[in-house]
């Protein structure tokens, strides 16, 4: 019997995706597609590692290196390599044993592995057709289970209290790296790692991917915070904005913008749904209002292992969303020079709609001024 029964169990859904779509061979490397299908994340460079996956047989090329510490994640089978010997003869036998030799296989490459990975392995095929994990892997992890649901659950309470004591933190005069600071040592008193931290002093959130820098924070200032925590190895991701003082009238017109047009695509994200209809939803109530091309991004991105994995929430995507499918809603306005403004959610689809994560209200925080 096992000892892993979540990678055997898919491990056999990958199986049954396989029979579905014709793939005779599935190979992927130290990834998160790795990790989620077989628990193991192994130390990743230039040393060949490969999990390869066929109807009848799935094992590892796995450096001798990497074996001890891999084997406590994995019952699977090794073939292993050592430096001075190189990975062709293991490759061979990993090869055989998922009877890889016959013409015209149809594999399936992890689009994260290394290209020299990719390229060893199809030199070693006899004329393979290819393509990347979507229908695969890919589909299977886009809809979460109930243990994810758990772990993605857990990182975002922790990152609602992040956020509370991080507003709590604000004073005047302490720069954005300051607050990065305070929200990192907040997650590593809890036990987690920071993900990411963007801190946006004033006329800094008009840039969306902006770099936390030596911006001090002044009186009646805008502040908007995006961060995430990973907790027992599944990230959290949200969107919260303030104002370090009295808001203006604009600053509060174009927040209640933003807030229905989160409200909007929360309403239109059902199983079945277009992912493009979700980002139609957010992107008709911003253009109404005027800040149409104020909106410089797509709705959302896809949460899981990976903070940015599918479904991809955007004007173009074609994507069916399903039940299990987690992904964020972010619209924004970024008015430049002055501020941006992003509220973000965390849902996951459930049949009836989606059910956010985040236990914190998106109500705009307004911090007093302490002297």
């Amino acid at each position: 019997m096992t000892r892993f029964p979540l990678a055997q169990s898919r491990l056999s859904a990958l199986r049954t995706r396989m029979e579905a779509t014709g793939t005779d061979l599935v190979a992927l490397g130290p990834s998160s597609h790795m990790a989620w299908l077989s628990g193991v994340h192994p130390h990743g460079d230039e040393r060949p590692v490969m999990l390869l996956v066929s109807r009848a047989y799935a094992g590892f090329l796995m450096p001798s290196l990497n074996a001890a510490s891999a084997r406590q994640s994995t019952d699977l089978p090794f073939h292993l390599w050592r430096d001075d010997e190189g990975p062709l003869a293991a490759l061979h036998d990993v090869l055989r044993a998922c009877d890889a030799a016959r013409p015209g296989l149809s594999v399936v490459l992890d689009e994260t592995m290394r290209t020299d990975f990719s390229l060893l392995l199809l030199d070693h095929l006899d004329t393979p057709t290819r393509r990347f994990t979507d229908d695969t892997v890919g589909a299977l992890r886009a809809c979460k289970d109930a243990a994810e649901f758990d772990a993605i659950k857990a990182a975002h309470r922790l990152n609602d209290q992040a956020v509370q004591a991080a507003f709590e933190a604000l004073r005047v005069g302490m720069t954005e790296r300051d607050l990065v600071q305070v929200i990192q040592d907040f997650y590593g008193a809890q036990g987690a790692t920071l993900e990411f931290c963007s801190v946006c002093f004033g006329p800094s959130g008009a840039f969306p991917h902006h770099t936390p820098g030596m911006t001090r924070l002044e009186r009646d200032m805008p502040v908007l915070l995006d961060t995430g925590c990973r907790l027992n190895g599944y990230p959290s991701d949200m969107t919260r904005c303030g104002y370090f003082g009295t808001p203006d009238a604009t600053y509060t017109e174009v927040f209640t913008v933003v807030d229905q047009a989160v409200r909007a695509a929360i309403a239109a994200a059902r199983p079945g749904a277009l992912a493009r209809d979700v980002d139609k939803a957010a992107r008709d109530v911003i253009t109404a209002a005027g800040y149409g091309d104020r909106f410089l991004h797509r709705t959302g991105h896809g949460l899981g292992i990976d903070i940015h994995e599918p479904p991809y929430i955007t004007a173009t995507a074609d994507t069916p969303l399903a039940e299990g499918n987690v992904f964020s809603i972010e619209p924004g306005i970024y008015l430049e020079g002055r501020f941006g403004l992003r509220l973000e959610e965390i849902v996951i689809l459930r049949s009836e709609g989606a059910e956010v994560f985040s236990d914190m209200p998106r109500d705009l925080l307004v911090r007093p001024v302490l002297d």
